[in-house]
């Protein structure tokens, strides 16, 4: 029965998680962004620091949060529906990790939003630029795994 409807809403259920997707790349890449200008052009405890420190808040709890619960949710739906994924092959592995990963920099994100909120940053604006490259390079490996299935 649940893989009947599992199968039955296979589009939408894709379509869900593409578009979760989307939300939560959207905050990977520009979380890291704010860090880098509240870093190297806020003065803390100004004005601008509790702007951005909204900002950041917001961005985390209220867009990408949601979005990565959904992504997972979605993907697991997709993972459990019957005929999607051949389990004997390495690409869902490899998505798989690279979704792990991901997960972690999302939390490796909060946390460096709470280091902001108790004036415990010590982080460069360099450090987070090289941290943004991170979801980036998790990305092309998901999008090569589910799509060229090269392994």
């Amino acid at each position: 029965m649940i893989a009947e409807f599992l199968a039955s809403a296979y589009p939408w259920t894709k379509s869900l998680h593409v578009i979760s997707v989307i939300a939560w790349m959207a905050g990977l890449f520009y979380l890291p962004r704010l860090y880098v200008y509240h870093v190297e052009k806020v003065e803390q405890g100004g004005d601008t620091d509790g702007l951005f420190q909204t900002m950041e808040y917001k961005l985390l709890r209220f867009i990408m949060t949601p979005a990565m619960i959904a992504t997972w949710v979605f993907g697991l739906c997709l993972a459990l529906t019957p005929g999607i994924i051949d389990w004997s092959a390495i690409w869902p592995y490899a998505k798989a990790a690279a979704v792990l990963g991901m997960t972690w920099f999302h939390h490796w994100l909060a946390m460096r939003r709470k280091d902001f909120a108790t004036g415990a940053n010590t982080r460069t604006g360099r450090s987070y630029r090289m941290m943004n490259e991170i979801p980036t390079l998790l990305m092309i490996v998901i999008v090569v795994a589910v799509i060229a299935r090269p392994f």
